[in-house]
């Protein structure tokens, strides 16, 4: 046979092959084994981040999120709409409604575990309030808990307190900001414009006072954690500074409650700010101290995990999420 002849023969047996696949597939006959299809198992996140800060670990636990309406007007009420939603637009985000995320702090300092902050409680169940099981994520129970640091006293910050009218974390001892509490803890602040909060601090706070140490600005909570007034967003809210084997951290709480729109544009004003223009002297001063300073910081709700950087810009700042920094010890 010539070389011409059996080349045919291979092209004619190929050719052959091809139109019974394609006789197979425009008459539905599959080729191969059908899988049933997996089943939808809905949207998934992470609830628990560590990483090493010198002699320290910190691990942030994510204690759910809510959706709602927004950014505006609960962020930028005394701007135009139209101009909070070009700055969500601008950054990739829907112009009508938002996320926010609560992330309580937990720092190993070697010899003792301290969590700053307890989410909000049974109050948002089920799609916020679920410390117990987002610290079981992080490899902790509510037992191992040696000192528990209030930032303030705003509900998703104090919830978590107590479980079933009984404290979640029964070994620790407390540590907040004593204006914080002077403000909060009057019976009276249970009745009026204060009464959802003040009837929270009344169940959850105030039974606990015998077991809290009251801190000013630049005060320590252990070696290394130091407070720094953050006032405005509430009476006597502060945030910490953590210094371990010449590393540095800041715990911002709520200094600012939006990654864009508190932190691009810090004049604006948020709702949920108690005195509006304090706290917006708050977020210029504590992140103009970390932009210069080039430090991380975790802000309770920052995306989670919640943890990043500062950088200027133009008035305001941008916020950098962390990549691998915090992961190479």
């Amino acid at each position: 046979m010539s070389t011409t002849s059996t080349t045919l023969s291979r092209r004619t047996a190929l050719l052959g092959a091809l139109g019974a696949g394609a006789a197979l597939a425009t008459t539905g006959v599959s080729t191969r084994t059908v899988q049933a299809a997996a089943p939808m198992l809905g949207p998934s996140k992470p609830s628990a981040y560590r990483f090493k800060l010198g002699g320290f670990e910190v691990t942030t636990v994510l204690d759910g999120a809510v959706q709602l309406d927004g950014p505006h007007p609960i962020f930028g009420a005394d701007q135009k709409p139209e101009d909070v939603q070009k700055l969500a637009a601008e950054n990739f985000l829907p112009t009508s409604r938002m996320a926010i995320s609560f992330a309580p702090v937990i720092v190993n300092t070697g010899s003792e575990l301290i969590l700053f902050d307890t989410g909000n409680g049974a109050a948002r169940r089920p799609n916020a309030g679920s410390l117990v099981s987002a610290l079981a994520a992080g490899r902790y129970t509510p037992d191992q808990i040696d000192i528990v640091v209030l930032t303030h006293f705003h509900p998703d910050h104090i919830g978590g307190i107590m479980e079933d009218g009984k404290p979640t974390f029964a070994n620790a001892r407390y540590v907040t900001g004593a204006a914080e509490y002077d403000f909060w803890s009057p019976a009276d602040k249970a009745t009026g414009k204060t009464e959802r909060v003040g009837k929270l601090v009344q169940s959850n706070v105030v039974p606990l006072a015998d077991k809290m140490t009251f801190l000013e600005d630049n005060q320590s909570v252990v070696s290394g954690i130091t407070s720094i007034d953050a006032s405005g967003h509430t009476p006597g809210h502060l945030a910490y500074h953590l210094e371990s084997e010449g590393k540095r951290l800041m715990i911002t709480a709520d200094t600012a409650n939006h990654y864009v729109v508190s932190l691009q544009r810090p004049d604006w004003e948020v709702s949920f700010d108690m005195n509006k223009k304090k706290a917006a002297e708050a977020r210029k001063d504590i992140f103009g101290m970390i932009a210069a300073d080039k430090i991380p910081f975790t802000g309770y709700h920052m995306p989670f995990p919640n943890v990043g950087y500062i950088e200027p810009m133009g008035t305001g700042f941008r916020y950098v999420a962390a990549g691998y920094q915090m992961d190479l010890g």
